[in-house]
């Protein structure tokens, strides 16, 4: 997704040189398809897609990529509390939504009010908000249990 004007390549190798890395034909295949995707893939569904059209790139490579990119803050690396972890294109703020069953992770539409944030801010006493992030999680409709979902738990 370009912003201000600038291509996904242009805006890569402004984001490697204020961050001290170079700017590589495998970085940029990463940031490509990472760019032109909203399914929030995995390094090894990065790796798959990457290498059909590079062949020579190896999945080393791709992990090491990831990190460049989340660390030049041209990515958001998702992760859970079961080891696992995927990658998102979209650096603005933006919620999701991740299925128990498959993983597959979805962006959703809308926005947490600032009144609703600074309600909730006020009731950590005791812990200095940084941020934060909200996930929905539950079934996809691929996913969904016979009988319905199981009830909501806090």
């Amino acid at each position: 997704m370009p912003m201000h004007g600038q291509s996904n390549e242009q805006r890569l190798r402004s984001a490697l040189e204020v961050s001290g890395q170079r700017f590589t034909e495998q970085r940029a295949a990463v940031y490509r398809y990472l760019a032109g995707t909203d399914v929030h893939p995995t390094a090894d569904e990065v790796f798959l897609c990457v290498r059909q059209r590079m062949s020579g790139i190896s999945l080393a490579t791709v992990y090491k990529s990831l990190e460049t990119l989340v660390g030049c803050g041209l990515a958001v690396k998702l992760t859970y509390s079961d080891g696992s972890a995927r990658y998102d294109g979209r650096t603005d703020p933006h919620h999701h939504a991740r299925c128990l069953v498959c993983g597959r992770v979805s962006d959703l539409l809308g926005e947490v009010s600032a009144a609703e944030i600074d309600q909730l801010r006020q009731n950590a006493e005791g812990f200095s908000v940084t941020g934060y992030r909200l996930e929905l999680s539950g079934y996809c409709a691929s996913c969904l249990p016979e009988g319905g979902p199981a009830p909501i738990r806090a």
